[in-house]
């Protein structure tokens, strides 16, 4: 990782916590962590992400380390950054779409909605993200 990492929350209150990082390859990493000081770092895609930002957005999660909250901004930088490297023409707009939300400050209802649009129907962006926290955990 070259930077902090930024958390969106804690899986619930006494639980580790989760967020990204930007990565010397230009791209993002998945972090978890139990201390404030540090925290483990894996491969993320575009949906785990897109979901990351959702979840910031709902406030689903307990609050994180305050030192390491992500910031309207940080999240900004992060859907930017993944419409930036789509491929897919639909997604991509899609993605526009959610980065519009996000940088013009639309009602919450709006930007969960668009980011919800880019992950799919029926997509559950807090059960993506416990799974990848549970990865990484059984990896210790």
């Amino acid at each position: 990782m070259a930077a902090v990492a930024c958390a969106i929350g804690r899986i619930g209150p006494d639980g580790p916590w989760v967020g990204f990082a930007p990565t010397l390859d230009d791209g993002y990493a998945l972090v978890v962590g139990e201390r404030p000081d540090g925290g483990r770092p894996a491969d993320a895609d575009a949906d785990d992400l897109v979901a990351l930002a959702l979840l910031y957005f709902e406030e689903s999660f307990d609050v994180p380390p305050e030192e390491l909250a992500a910031t309207h901004g940080d999240i900004g930088a992060l859907v930017r950054h993944v419409a930036e490297h789509e491929t897919d023409v639909v997604r991509r707009r899609l993605l526009r779409e959610a980065v519009d939300a996000v940088d013009d400050g639309l009602a919450v209802d709006v930007t969960i909605t668009r980011l919800g649009r880019v992950l799919g129907g029926g997509a559950d962006a807090g059960a993506r993200i416990r799974r990848r926290v549970s990865e990484l955990l059984d990896l210790s």
